[in-house]
């Protein structure tokens, strides 16, 4: 979705509101679940519950303003490929056979949210 050059300004001032609330609420979960035994458990709430929101919104709403405000912005300041990629890094280097269930059932799960939010958001 590109923005029109003069909707850019309202666009970055969306994603920005939205990623400040999105990466509290990651740091909350961090704070709060921490590990799950040798799982990054907050990590893979927050993108397992990301995914779901994302597919629920975009299966809700086609609005430019709420995609962005929440889509880009918040889901994408709440949830964190890179803290997954390091931290299944982390857990191949000591227990590599917890580090692949990890990013499969991370992918896998996160897929199947996904559609299901989808799902339930109204796309067919």
């Amino acid at each position: 979705m590109t923005a029109v050059p003069s909707r850019v300004p309202e666009s970055f001032a969306l994603v920005f509101l939205g990623g400040a609330v999105g990466t509290g609420l990651r740091y909350a979960a961090d704070v709060l679940i921490g590990t799950i035994g040798d799982w990054p458990g907050a990590t893979l709430l927050v993108n397992l519950i990301g995914a779901f929101a994302l597919g629920w919104l975009y299966g809700r709403t086609s609005s430019r303003r709420w995609r962005l405000l929440v889509g880009t912005g918040m889901l994408g300041g709440f949830t964190t490929y890179s803290a997954l990629a390091v931290q299944t890094q982390e857990l191949l280097d000591h227990a590599p056979l917890s580090g692949i269930a990890y990013a499969a059932a991370t992918v896998a799960v996160g897929v199947l949210a996904a559609q299901v939010g989808s799902r339930l958001g109204g796309r067919r």
